[in-house]
């Protein structure tokens, strides 16, 4: 991957906001295409996010003194239409497009992030304190998702390092672990047993250290969408999608390897480390190659920790990879 700083990118690889904003002005700059069959509708239904106010009701709301492109790539970025709508948030459903279509039930604000477990500052943190004196950086990064597809997204946010640090953990924590919201009522998804609530994910302490790893609160410069993982979420880029849990409640330091939502669900299909390795097919499809979203047809070699590997690969010296999968 090819690691470039603000002066390198073009103002011509960024979406122009009057057309993000716009549905019938994306139709006419997508061609009209609509793409649907068993995978269902490509984009799904794309959503007038102007009318969406804050934080509270699904919309954005702007963000301040944005540090912009700390790390960038040299890839185009995704359009605003396929970040929100093509979207895996099993707490809202299992296609692609619930997210999109019922993230709007989920209240956000206020927000308590609950920092505890092995540290000797544990603390509840109102969102806004828990942000107020960092500064947010805009990282653009790869998703890659475990089901081949990925995209390339300006997230928001302040590194996790920053955060853990604030809490002292101890010795023994060597592990941290994640919990999302539970709340039914308006995340329609954890009716259902599509997986066990409230979701949970977990890192190595190294890997939630390392300066790649944030804490997501923004996209396109502004606060996260709830399709997107509203108010706050984790994003670990050389690993696969699913290891980025959204709409976080509690950050623990543990001893012991944490448990994670879909190894419990699925451990033969899902492993701990997850990260992103071509060499290590997915039991059901290979993670050889991968397609870059919206397109369906055009595919892409998967590079090795998504790309990331000259930032994270030492992390690993010595590691099977194929039985850490």
């Amino acid at each position: 991957m090819l690691i470039r700083q603000t002066s390198d990118i073009r103002s011509s690889e960024i979406t122009d906001e009057r057309w993000y904003r716009g549905r019938r002005e994306f139709f006419k700059l997508a061609g009209g295409l609509v793409i649907s069959g068993a995978a269902g509708s490509l984009l799904g239904a794309c959503s007038d996010t102007s009318s969406a106010a804050g934080l509270g009701d699904g919309g954005q709301s702007p963000l301040q003194n944005i540090k912009p492109k700390v790390v960038s790539t040299d890839e185009p970025l995704n359009r605003f239409e396929d970040i929100t709508s093509y979207n895996n948030f099993y707490e809202f459903g299992t296609g692609k497009n619930d997210p999109q279509r019922y993230g709007g039930s989920l209240k956000t604000s206020p927000w308590t992030v609950k920092i505890d477990g092995l540290c000797n500052k544990p603390a509840s943190y109102h969102l806004e304190d828990l942000i107020k004196d960092q500064q947010l950086e805009e990282r653009i990064y790869r998703l890659r998702c475990v089901e081949a597809w990925s995209m390339v997204i300006p997230w928001v946010g302040i590194p996790l390092s920053s955060v853990l640090k604030r809490a002292e953990p101890q010795g023994k924590a060597a592990y941290v672990a994640f919990t999302t919201l539970f709340r039914p009522g308006e995340m329609p998804g954890q009716r259902g047993d599509a997986l066990q609530w409230p979701y949970v994910e977990g890192l190595r302490m190294d890997e939630a250290m390392h300066p790649l790893t944030i804490l997501a609160v923004g996209l396109y410069g502004k606060s996260l969408m709830n399709q997107n993982g509203a108010p706050i979420r984790l994003v670990v880029p050389w690993k696969y999608g699913f290891k980025s849990i959204k709409s976080i409640v509690q950050i623990k330091f543990v001893e012991k390897q944490p448990p994670t939502a879909w190894n419990i669900a699925t451990p033969q299909e899902y492993g701990f480390y997850s990260n992103v390795n071509p060499e290590v097919d997915h039991p059901r499809w290979s993670q050889a190659r991968e397609k870059r979203l919206p397109s369906l047809f055009a595919s892409y070699k998967t590079q090795m920790f998504n790309g990331y590997g000259d930032q994270v690969a030492s992390m690993y010296a010595g590691m099977d990879l194929r039985k850490n999968y």
